[in-house]
């Protein structure tokens, strides 16, 4: 592995996307991208008694459909890495003690589909491992009521808030030949503007996403025109016009090739208010929707820039502002 800069990896040694699964809930597979997804569940509470084993079937679900596509089992895969929003990340921690795949639990809130998969990835290009398992996972119902207020309490919402996505994504890379390989990625900063209001993620992050993407154009030497996408989490529709003034007034103009995984998921009809969030968000739709635009030729390089916001709800009660980050991975189609 080669490091470039300050934050950004230029793998050495070619690491390829083996395989993806993706699970989502109701309003996910009514979404423009539902045909995408490998399962889809018409309640949230997908066949379980409460919502956190829902999270967890979703997790344990794409897991499967991940594996399954390339007929392997748990004992094939020397490392699991995964993450989710629940306290002490315990949907990962109980997937992880059903499969028993060596595991190394991450969290970096909605930001942790990139940050697993960059760290998969290093294990990969390290000669660490032959074979890692990236998974996050995030439910609607699940994160309202620890982060925000009781699900029964049916409080006002503004357009600024954001819906969480219910979903989980997992993909496999490893050194087995395939259609994508994965080039590089940048670890970001946290970085605080100051923004205190947990029903305004998106204001919040943006300058976490142009922080990582502006070092990694740095880093890599390269600009926008060089991908056909550039992709972030969950900024939504308030995040990412902020997102595009602040590259525009650096000297970055990203046209068309900037967009979000939170704009992507809904339709606009849906009440989603200003768009999807969640560890899920920017993983079922780069897991399911972009690969296999990648697949298909549609797109050759793209980077998925995932968002998170690092707050608790005691920081917010506190009176704390809320830190923020954002990971990038580089997707590229194999010609």
């Amino acid at each position: 592995m080669g490091r470039l800069g300050k934050q950004s990896w230029l793998f050495q040694n070619e690491i390829f996307v083996n395989s993806t699964g993706t699970a989502v809930g109701p309003t996910e597979a009514e979404g423009p991208l539902g045909s995408s997804f490998d399962i889809k569940y018409p309640d949230l509470y997908c066949g379980q008694k409460t919502w956190e084993l829902a999270e967890r079937k979703l997790m344990e679900d794409s897991i499967e459909a991940c594996l399954n596509k390339v007929n392997l089992k748990h004992e094939d895969i020397d490392f699991f890495l995964a993450g989710d929003l629940l306290n002490q990340n315990v949907t990962s921690n109980y997937v992880a003690r059903g499969n028993q795949i060596p595991f190394l639990c991450m969290f970096g809130a909605c930001s942790t589909s990139m940050e697993t998969l960059a760290v998969a990835s290093s294990l990969i290009d390290g000669g660490f491992a032959d074979k890692v398992l990236a998974s996050v996972s995030s439910h609607n119902a699940t994160a309202e009521r620890q982060f925000r207020n009781p699900t029964e309490f049916g409080g006002q919402k503004p357009d600024t808030a954001t819906f969480t996505v219910t979903g989980a994504g997992s993909i496999l890379v490893g050194k087995e030949k395939g259609f994508i390989k994965i080039t590089g990625a940048t670890i970001g900063r946290v970085i605080d503007y100051g923004i205190g209001n947990p029903l305004d993620m998106g204001s919040a992050m943006a300058p976490a996403a142009a922080d990582t993407i502006m070092a990694h154009f740095n880093d890599f030497g390269k600009t926008p025109q060089d991908y056909d996408l550039i992709v972030t989490g969950d900024l939504s529709g308030v995040g990412t016009p902020i997102l595009r003034k602040m590259l525009t007034d650096e000297g970055y103009h990203v046209g068309a090739s900037l967009n979000d995984c939170g704009l992507m998921v809904y339709h606009a009809e849906q009440a989603v208010f200003a768009g999807g969030s969640g560890c899920a968000c920017s993983a079922v739709v780069t897991y399911g929707h972009l690969i296999n635009e990648l697949k298909v030729g549609n797109l050759k390089r793209i980077f998925v820039v995932a968002t998170g916001a690092l707050l608790s709800p005691i920081m917010i009660q506190q009176k704390e502002t809320i830190p923020t980050i954002a990971h990038g991975v580089v997707f590229e189609r194999v010609e």
